[in-house]
Order: C-alpha cells, then structure tokens, then sequence
C-alpha cells in the first residue's frame, strides 16, 4: 500500500484543517488495511493521533484530540480524512499517515508504530497563536 498525505498549511489557533491520506495498491489489500494518522512535533517523537478500521466501524483517538479531531474514510475514493477543528498550537507538527496490515493490529493497540506496515510522507501543519 502506498499513501500519500496532504492539506497541511498555516492556520491561526481556533481554525480547521483536514487532513488527507491517499492510499493505492491492489483493491484487496486495501480492503483489509486500517489507516492511522501520526504526528511529530520538532525535538518530540512521533506520537498516535487517530485510526480508523478500513471498514470504518470503528475509530480510536489520542486523549488530546479527542472532541477536536475526526476521522473519517471514503472506501470508493482508498482516501482518509482527518478533519481537525478547534487547533491550538501545540497540534503544530508534521503529520503522516500509516497503514496497517498487521495480524496483530486492533484499534485498541492503534497507537503503536510498529504495527504499521506503510507509512507516507508527512504534511506540515502549523497553528499560529
């Protein structure tokens, strides 16, 4: 599976942003894969933001963003939406998006790096204050 992520940009504190996460391959891997989006912070690691089951059924988010960010999927289009409101600067970092094949994935072990299989390249997003 290979992704590919934009709409970052600079947006003043209080505004939106969405996210994107174009994924390609062979239609049935695609059909199996969760997608999760990460961000990284300068001088931070690279730490969960949310994920989605491929079916969207079902969907996990970091404490920090919870209420603030949703995920969201358009199985037609293999696209990944993160739609991001209320940003404050602390949410400024480079996002990426991954993709998930992993046996051992759940949405429950969502925020662990490793069990991704894909990941994309990242888009800046910076929230002025």
């Amino acid at each position: 599976v290979q992704l590919q992520a934009s709409g970052g940009g600079l947006v003043q504190a209080g505004g939106s942003l969405t996210l994107l996460c174009a994924a390609s391959g062979h239609s049935y891997a695609l059909s199996t894969y969760a997608i999760g989006w990460f961000r990284q912070a300068p001088g931070k690691e690279r730490e969960f933001v949310a994920a989605i089951t491929w079916s969207g059924s079902m969907k996990n988010y970091a404490e920090s963003v919870k209420g603030r960010f949703t995920i969201s999927r358009d199985g037609a289009k293999n696209m990944v939406y993160l739609q991001m409101n209320s940003l404050k600067p602390e949410d400024t970092a480079v996002y990426y998006c991954a993709a998930s094949g992993h046996n051992n994935w759940s949405i429950r072990r969502a925020e662990i790096t490793d069990l991704y299989d894909s990941w994309g390249q990242g888009t800046l997003v910076t929230v002025s204050s």
